[in-house]
């Protein structure tokens, strides 16, 4: 049974900062995750090497999966710190659990585990992620919805912004303009909905970009990193298909004036 855990957190004050490492150690509970082992921590910010030093910044707000600003690499793989139980995720060596912990890459850093995830809702804007509505008054029942749709449309629904999807997929990176899966999914999510498809074709305009679904390398890590497994990569083969079927009918002059 493991006495002690440790953490070895990669620490920079700003963004201009070199990169450091320090190493924490706290006594073992059951049952703990890395939000609370950082608490611990924060009670008593001493390093192994027994200096005193700032406590360590990170994000946490729902605790229970669902708010998304937790997110961080935790042993080299990202997820939700919350839902990332001790027991489950550290190694053990001697009597000791050993956990790392780094900031997302591919955000701008804030502080130590903290990034800004500014880009992922500006993203959201570019393919108009919203549903227009033109008055907040009774408008009676919606139409009817095929079943299916609803379905994928509640699967889609569940992203949290969390970032877990960009921060594992290579083709976001210095070098590329592409929004990401994220971007993607909600689109589909919007013009899937009975009034959000009215902005269907700016949509699709956004995506058939440089920075849009072309940039996917069909990699397939988001997928597999999604902690609410949002069906990403249905999104983007379904949105392949409709933003083909747009350029199409764009080039043949069938879509609204607005883009011709």
């Amino acid at each position: 049974m493991p006495t002690t855990i440790r953490l070895r957190i990669q620490r920079r004050d700003n963004i201009n900062d070199k990169a450091r490492w320090e190493v924490f150690e706290i006594p073992y509970r059951e049952r703990m995750n890395v939000i609370s082992a950082l608490m611990e921590v924060r009670k008593n910010p001493k390093t192994v090497e027994g200096q005193k030093v700032s406590p360590p910044a990170w994000e946490a707000a729902c605790l229970e999966e669902v708010c998304g600003s937790c997110t961080m690499n935790i042993n080299g793989g990202v997820r939700q710190a919350c839902t990332a139980l001790v027991d489950q995720v550290g190694v053990v060596k001697g009597d000791a659990v050993e956990i790392t912990l780094e900031p997302m890459h591919k955000f701008p850093l804030v502080r130590d585990l903290i990034v800004d995830r500014s880009k992922m809702f500006e993203n959201l804007k570019q393919v108009k992620a919203w549903v227009p509505i033109d008055g907040s008054y009774d408008r009676g029942m919606a139409a009817p919805q095929d079943d299916h749709v609803r379905q994928l449309r509640y699967a889609l629904s569940k992203c949290m912004t969390c970032g877990c999807c960009l921060e594992a997929c290579p083709q976001i990176n210095e070098r590329s303009s592409f929004v990401g899966p994220q971007t993607l999914a909600q689109a589909l999510l919007f013009n899937l909905h009975p009034v959000g498809a009215t902005l269907e074709e700016d949509r699709l305009e956004a995506l058939t970009g440089e920075d849009g679904i072309t940039g996917c390398g069909n990699a397939q890590n988001c997928v597999k990193v999604c902690p609410k497994e949002v069906p990403l990569t249905l999104a983007i083969a379904r949105l392949n298909r409709d933003t083909t079927v747009y350029k199409i009918r764009k080039w043949m002059g069938l879509t609204s004036s607005t883009h011709r």
